[in-house]
């Protein structure tokens, strides 16, 4: 009777609309699906690791005359890019979980910015990201290292390519939740998770990208 007491007093106390969690909660299965999904994902991404390495293996002088042709400083900046872009996209998601789709002040007023803003500039740094890439892939095409040169050739083009594949997947989804926050007068708890998944999605070609440059680029 206690017990029973404590949880009515505690749910009356609740502010309005709120329903106190109980000692277990299902997890959200937007986000569990997610999660699964980008498993999956990795898996793939294993598998364009394990073709590089074999590759490499088998023509060690191939690689050696390649790989001097990467231009390594402009990677490294185009990477800096991708990684701060995460950053914004977090920023991103703390507005979201507060409930805060849009700037509450005017435009340059960073600190009143909301999960549009933040996304935005997410935005904008990922295109860059693959603006970069397009850059470089017309470079190494004038040297000569095209999808069909070589063994190296099409194991780069191959990784690098799937990856801004992905990419440009989380900027079409960008695009989705940013148009969202214009066609809804109430931001719901749905459009909040489709951020918050989205950021996963974010996290994970960034993540698989660091991997990647430095096997690439690094690991000569």
């Amino acid at each position: 009777m206690a017990t029973a007491s404590a949880l009515t007093s505690n749910i009356a106390s609740s502010p309005p609309g709120h329903t106190p969690l109980g000692p277990v909660s299902r997890p959200n299965m937007v986000s569990v699906g997610t999660i699964v999904w980008l498993s999956s994902e990795l898996m793939f991404f294993a598998g364009l690791f394990a073709m590089y390495f074999t590759i490499r293996e088998v023509r060690p002088d191939l690689w050696a005359e390649r790989t001097a042709q990467l231009n390594v400083p402009f990677a490294t900046a185009n990477t800096i890019v991708l990684v701060i872009s995460s950053v914004w996209c977090q920023l991103g998601v703390y507005k979201a979980e507060h409930g805060q789709p849009s700037r509450t002040g005017k435009l340059f007023d960073i600190g009143s910015w909301g999960m549009r803003e933040w996304y935005v500039v997410t935005y904008i740094f990922g295109s860059v990201f693959i603006a970069g890439q397009v850059f470089e892939y017309a470079h190494l095409v004038h040297d000569g290292i095209t999808l069909a040169s070589d063994g190296y050739g099409s194991v780069f083009y191959l990784t690098t390519g799937f990856h801004g594949m992905h990419v440009t997947g989380g900027l079409l989804a960008f695009l989705l939740i940013i148009g969202r926050t214009f066609t809804t007068r109430h931001y719901s708890h749905a459009q909040a998770t489709g951020a918050v998944v989205t950021s996963y999605y974010w996290h994970f070609v960034d993540v698989v990208w660091i991997a990647l440059f430095a096997t690439i680029y690094l690991l000569k």
